[in-house]
């Protein structure tokens, strides 16, 4: 217990904003597809079903790396004692969250503790990020739209059972990869090695928090998926989960610096969109011009409101503040 008492207030306080934060704004990446397709399943099954995975690799990722919950993503972001600066980051991404716009969460959280070297690496990798993402969604879906088109050809009602499970198995590996990624953005204002009363208390915390989501079925950010072409299909959400997945897994293997998942699924959804616009003749790009430029405007917004935290932290350290 004697780490757990060690941590400062606003260790904590910082730590429970970023966890709420994180994961709710995050949400629309990991479990927003699956909760599109399955909104007709009781939504306290989709919460055991999130919260099993989470404490299952959580636990395990703690176990196997000497305590460390992030995967290794912070070995380049030595810890430093949060302070009440810090804790602004997930604050303003709590708020906006709370009127549905989808920022990079990576950005904000580390511009406030990342040096400024380390966190040009990590714009530039999510930078390619979205492009790997945007150019493999087109180039798929392109195929893809060839031979699947929900309005026209929709799931036998004999194949549903096993697209829903295929979907659970997707989102399952979705949500393993985004984990490894992002558990660093809440990590961050802990010890690099944590012990068990602490992580006792962040499973804790992280259960509770996906309660609120599954209950809330996402929340007012869910309306992002919600614009998608064929969101809510078990056959479309199991093919962008398992895609989104998959260069996920390639950028973690790539290198230990964490990224910016919303970029990457971003990116995915636009090149998407614009595969469909391509295949289809009732779906034009004007159409889906201002959905995507919408989109990016909003990762646009949370860089400059990172670069705005950063300017803002390091006037304080040096005021001594």
């Amino acid at each position: 217990m004697e780490q757990l008492f060690d941590l400062s207030i606003w260790a904590i306080i910082g730590f429970m904003l970023a966890s709420y934060s994180v994961i709710g704004n995050d949400s629309i990446q990991t479990l927003g597809t699956f909760i599109a397709a399955n909104e007709k399943i009781n939504w306290k099954w989709k919460f055991m079903f999130g919260a099993l995975v989470f404490c299952t690799i959580v636990f395990f990722c703690w176990y196997t790396n000497n305590g460390d919950i992030a995967y290794g993503r912070l070995a380049r972001i030595d810890y430093i004692e949060p302070r009440w600066y810090h804790v602004m980051a997930p604050a303003i991404l709590l708020l906006l969250t709370r009127y549905g716009i989808p920022v990079s969460t990576t950005f904000l959280v580390f511009s406030v503790f990342a040096s400024g070297f380390i966190l040009e690496k990590i714009i530039v990798k999510s930078v390619m990020g979205y492009g790997v993402a945007a150019v493999t969604a087109y180039v798929l879906w392109l195929v893809i739209s060839s031979y699947i088109d929900e309005k026209t050809d929709r799931v036998k009602q004999k194949n549903i059972r096993y697209w829903r499970v295929a979907q659970w198995v997707s989102s399952s590996y979705l949500w393993v990869t985004w984990l490894q990624h992002d558990m660093a953005n809440i990590a961050v204002y802990l010890p690099r090695q944590i012990s068990v009363e602490v992580l006792i208390f962040v499973l804790s915390v992280g259960v509770l928090i996906l309660g609120v989501i599954f209950k809330s079925e996402g929340g007012r950010i869910q309306k992002i998926i919600l614009t998608k072409t064929g969101a809510r299909y078990l056959r479309s959400t199991t093919i962008i989960d398992l895609i989104y997945a998959s260069i996920l897994y390639f950028f973690k293997e790539l290198n230990d610096l964490p990224m910016s998942t919303t970029w990457v699924f971003v990116g995915l959804l636009t090149g998407r969109e614009l595969a469909i616009s391509t295949m289809r003749k009732d779906y034009k790009f004007k159409y889906i011009f201002p959905i995507v430029a919408k989109d990016f405007g909003k990762i646009i917004l949370g860089l400059g409101i990172s670069i705005i935290a950063i300017i803002l932290v390091q006037y304080l350290v040096e005021g001594g503040y």
